[in-house]
């Protein structure tokens, strides 16, 4: 059996995994289908949690960074960002 995987990047409104996703990218390993996927107007999930029930594994975390003192409002990257990976089996006939 030769695997690949598949990474989901949700990025959520909150730190919270069942919050509501604001931003996503795919990426196909498997050579399948283009490197990166998903080029809907529509999240994959509704949140993090509905990406756990339908057997993505969860692999990485934002780490939580309070903002710097006066920065509270400033506009920056995403903060709450999660990792999620598929493995898919890519032997002949899978």
């Amino acid at each position: 059996m030769t695997t690949r995987q598949h990474v989901l990047v949700l990025y959520l409104s909150t730190s919270a995994l069942d919050s509501q996703v604001v931003g996503w990218s795919v990426y196909d390993g498997t050579g399948r289908t283009s490197p990166t996927t998903g080029d809907s107007d529509e999240p994959p999930y509704r949140s993090g949690v509905d990406a756990l029930r339908d057997g993505w594994r969860l692999f990485q975390a934002a780490q939580l960074i309070p903002p710097y003192p006066g920065g509270e409002y400033d506009v920056s990257f995403l903060k709450h960002e999660f990792f999620f990976e598929k493995l898919v089996d890519t032997s002949a006939g899978a």
